[in-house]
C-alpha cells in the first residue's frame, strides 16, 4: 500500500461535518447524512472501482456541520496498483463541486493526519453589517452588528496560554481533557481589497485562532464570547468569571457555523 497525504477544501452548508454518521435505525427511510469523510471516499471507490475497494480516509480533525475548510489534511492508504495515479486530477474529476483536492503527497508510511498534527489555524470572518451582505459572502459570514474591536482583543488577551476551556466546549463532550493551549486570537485583516485604490471597503472583518488543539466547538464558542464583549454585554471581569467557571451553561451563545473556517494544519517540518 501507498500512503498519501491529501489537502482538502470544502464548503460545509451542504455537509453534516467531516465524519461518516450511520443513518440512525427507526429514524425513517433515507440514505445516510451526507459528509466530507464519506463523499471522499466515494471517489475513491469510484477510481479504484467499487465499495469494495474505497479505502478508509482519516482526517485531521472532524470539523462540524456547516464548517468551511481550505487546508483540511487527510491521509488515505491505497494499493500499489494504483501508484501511477495522478490523485489530484483523478479526484478533482469526480468529487462534487463543493470538495477539492488541493495538494496530494506521497507521505511517510508512519503518517497519521490526526495524530502527529502539531497545531491548527481557524479564521472566523465577521460582517460588520445587518442592511446587506455581498452574495458570493453569503453563508461565509457571521453578520454582526458594529463591534468594539478593541474591547474584543483585550477580551481575548485573557485566552491566550494554557487554560481549562471547560467553558467553551459542548456540554457532554467526552474528551480526557479540556485543558488546551492558545497560541493566538485576533482580528488579521478586513476587507481582501483593503490595500487596493479606489475598491469598495466592505465591512468584513476576520479573526485567528491559532492553538495545538481544539475542544469541540471551542473556536466558536470563544467568538460567541469575544462578540458579546464586542456588543458590551460582557467586560473583562465577566470573561474571566466565565473562564475560570468551567461552567458552559454560564457562557454566550455558540457563533453561526458559517463563519468558521479550518485554514492551515501544521505538522513536523512544515
Amino acid at each position: 500500500m501507498q500512503r498519501l497525504r491529501l489537502t482538502l477544501a470544502y464548503t460545509g452548508k451542504r455537509f453534516q461535518g467531516w465524519q461518516i454518521q450511520e443513518r440512525v435505525p427507526g429514524a425513517g427511510t433515507g440514505t445516510n447524512p451526507r459528509t466530507v469523510q464519506g463523499v471522499v471516499e466515494e471517489a475513491f471507490a469510484k477510481i479504484l472501482g467499487g465499495p469494495e475497494f474505497a479505502p478508509r480516509v482519516h482526517g485531521a480533525g472532524r470539523t462540524d456541520s456547516g464548517v468551511h475548510a481550505v487546508g483540511q489534511v487527510a491521509h488515505v492508504d491505497v494499493p500499489e496498483r494504483a501508484r501511477p495515479m495522478d490523485w489530484q486530477l483523478a479526484l478533482n474529476g469526480v468529487l462534487p463541486r463543493d470538495v477539492s483536492v488541493v495538494d496530494v503527497e506521497v507521505a511517510d508510511s508512519n503518517f497519521h493526519a490526526r495524530f502527529d498534527a502539531q497545531r491548527k489555524i481557524y479564521t472566523y470572518t465577521l460582517w460588520h453589517s445587518r442592511r446587506f451582505v455581498l452574495p458570493h459572502r453569503r453563508g461565509f459570514v457571521w453578520m454582526v452588528d458594529s463591534l468594539d474591536t478593541d474591547a474584543m482583543r483585550k477580551a481575548a488577551s485573557l485566552f491566550i496560554g494554557e487554560h481549562d476551556f471547560a467553558a467553551f466546549t459542548n456540554a457532554g463532550t467526552v474528551t480526557k481533557t479540556t485543558v488546551r493551549e492558545v497560541l493566538a486570537i485576533e482580528p488579521v485583516a478586513c476587507a481582501p481589497a483593503e490595500h487596493i485604490p479606489g475598491a469598495p471597503q466592505w465591512p468584513e472583518e476576520i479573526w485567528r485562532f491559532e492553538a495545538q488543539g481544539f475542544l469541540k466547538q471551542m473556536v466558536r464558542n470563544l467568538m460567541g464570547c469575544l462578540v458579546a464583549v464586542g456588543r458590551g454585554k460582557l467586560g473583562m471581569t465577566d470573561v474571566k468569571c466565565i473562564l475560570n467557571g468551567k461552567d458552559r451553561t454560564q457562557a454566550p451563545m455558540t457563533a453561526p457555523a458559517q463563519g468558521l473556517t479550518l485554514l492551515k494544519i501544521f505538522y513536523p517540518g512544515d
